[in-house]
């Protein structure tokens, strides 16, 4: 389970914070009026699970960087235990695993609520939108940068705090600018149609409903 290089676990995107129908509600807007949603049930993806000497675990869905141990951020995660974790790995006073998690997601922290099952960084567990390798979208690689470098304007200023975080990060790809965020419940992707048109965007949440 060995990491290797800077790899994001939801997309194709590049990583715009490194280190640092589903019943759902959605939070205080964040910066910009960005939506944060969150949900009262299950929901499930794919994430690094890291947990450093002395410190609460946390759940890492954005990029990861691979050194020995690896490094990432990510919300806190309640209710992990190693001893139900098969396949973790530890070193220099950290321990971590490649998960499938399931759980509740509040727009701050992940509660697991099942067993984590270990997946590869290659496996396909990870959801990607159909477009993404579909058909190309018709709006122009300048138009889609402009966009992309307007999403400054959403991350809040400072140390991440990650009850204030939505987005993971962004790439152009394949005629659209693709956004990566913990978790969508459609508000996010409406949030962006409304900013810059439909079929600008793909909002790809890196939790989903658990079935």
């Amino acid at each position: 389970m060995r990491i290797r290089g800077s790899v994001s676990l939801v997309g194709i995107t590049a990583g715009l914070l490194v280190m640092g129908g589903c019943t759902a509600s959605t939070a205080p807007s964040g910066p910009g009026g960005l939506p944060q949603p969150s949900s009262t049930e299950e929901l499930t993806g794919q994430a690094v699970v890291l947990e450093k000497d002395g410190e609460e675990p946390k759940v890492c869905f954005g990029l990861i960087e691979a050194s020995l141990p690896p490094q990432c951020g990510g919300p806190a995660v309640t209710g992990w235990d190693w001893a139900t974790a098969k396949e973790s790995e530890s070193a220099a006073g950290v321990t971590w695993g490649i998960y499938a998690v399931t759980g509740i997601y509040d727009g701050g922290g992940f509660t697991v609520t099942q067993p984590p099952i270990p997946v590869s960084r290659d496996d396909p567990y990870a959801r990607q939108d159909p477009r993404v390798d579909g058909e190309a979208g018709t709006s122009s690689a300048a138009e889609l940068e402009r966009y992309q470098e307007e999403m400054a304007s959403y991350f809040p200023s400072g140390v991440p705090d990650w009850s204030e975080i939505t987005l993971l990060g962004s790439g152009v790809y394949n005629g659209y600018l693709v956004i990566d965020v913990i978790y969508d419940d459609g508000s996010v992707q409406r949030f962006f149609d409304e900013q810059w048109g439909e079929g600008t965007t793909i909002v790809q949440s890196a939790l989903w409903k658990a079935t």
